[in-house]
């Protein structure tokens, strides 16, 4: 059983970043992919980035490729996604996810976290 919970979300203007945690408890977190994935208001959630187990591999949609990395520190059981250059369209609440073993779109992952605001003003 892996349970995660988010954190570092918050209010920033255009064009700056945040760091969001996933960190996460059970002793098989090491052995998962982990995937971030957000939901803004009246869309569905979409994939964001993933990364491997033991980091093996990362993997971005395209809206946030250059501007997003996801990194692990399995030592710390966490996940990192630091976002840079940040718009306004990419507010959203973000959630973390682990299944599976590669990086990919993550299409049905076991585990979920409960999520945290991003919201970028203009």
């Amino acid at each position: 059983q892996v349970q995660l919970v988010e954190s570092g979300g918050g209010l920033v203007q255009a064009g700056g970043s945040l760091r969001l945690s996933c960190a996460a408890s059970g002793r098989t977190f090491s052995n998962y992919a982990v995937g971030w994935f957000r939901q803004a208001p009246g869309k569905e959630r979409e994939f964001v980035a993933s990364i491997g187990w033991r980091g093996i591999g990362t993997y971005y949609a395209d809206s946030v490729k250059g501007r997003f990395t996801i990194s692990r520190n399995n030592a710390e059981n966490t996940v990192y996604l630091q976002m840079n250059t940040l718009k306004p369209e990419d507010t959203a609440v973000y959630s973390c996810a682990a299944g599976g073993t590669y990086a990919g779109k993550m299409a049905s992952p076991y585990y979920w976290g409960q999520g945290t605001q991003v919201t970028v003003s203009s």
